[in-house]
């Protein structure tokens, strides 16, 4: 079968630049050639459900599909909760902090979920920058993120994240979902919220539940406003 990058992207619900990147990767079952990809649709199909990924066929009404609606940041962020401070002096002290502060989990999946943290992070820091970091594990966590979370931990002492800037971490946000769609949605409007100057000053002025909530709808309406 062969599709352009467009409607394949269509098909996964996914942005076309992430489609386009895992091609050329070689992370997806499919062939480009010039603008045209060509794959096999059984394959495709197994390839997104073995990732907990919505598949539609093509010239399919996704909305029969029974997707999903994106997940809200402000309600994610309302079940992973806000944690002040938090005691760490490293990463892995401030991985396993976290992990432990994440509700509705059991011992055994808060010591599963503080490996997949530590192992990704061992891959590349989360830490974005301006004293910001996202830990999530690499691949979606669907034994204890249904529905996503994602878990604000405010540190009590700044910690060398190796992030991008080399500025010190003093909030984490937990990320956790149960299919890569999600993960990309809540990362996509976290990055939205911490590339803007005013929501980094708000952030270390370490606002209290009430008004942090209220600043997450402010900027979920400016996401709405942009087309996010």
């Amino acid at each position: 079968m062969k599709l352009t990058i467009p409607e394949i992207a269509r098909c996964l619900a996914l942005p076309e630049s992430t489609v386009n990147r895992w091609i050329r990767q070689g992370r997806m079952p499919v062939k480009r050639v010039d603008n045209t990809c060509y794959f096999s649709q059984a394959a495709l199909e197994r390839w997104a459900r073995e990732r907990n990924l919505p598949y539609c066929p093509p010239n399919t009404d996704q909305q029969t599909c029974g997707q999903p609606p994106p997940e809200d940041l402000e309600r994610a962020m309302k079940r992973g909760g806000i944690h002040y401070h938090v005691q760490a002096s490293d990463v892995e002290s401030a991985l396993r902090a976290a992990a432990d502060l994440v509700p509705e989990l059991s011992d055994n999946q808060r010591d599963e979920l503080f490996q997949s943290l530590l192992a990704r992070e061992r891959l590349a820091s989360t830490g974005i920058g301006r004293g910001v970091a996202i830990p999530h594990p690499r691949t979606p966590a669907t034994a204890y993120a249904e529905p996503a979370r994602i878990t604000t931990c405010f540190l009590e002492d700044p910690i060398d994240f190796n992030a991008v800037d080399d500025e010190p971490v003093f909030v984490l946000f937990v990320l956790l979902s149960p299919s890569v769609k999600q993960h990309l949605h809540l990362l996509s409007r976290l990055a939205f919220c911490v590339r803007d100057d005013t929501f980094v000053d708000f952030l270390k002025s370490t606002p209290g539940p009430a008004d942090f909530f209220l600043k997450i709808t402010e900027f979920e309406k400016r996401l709405i406003s942009a087309g996010y």
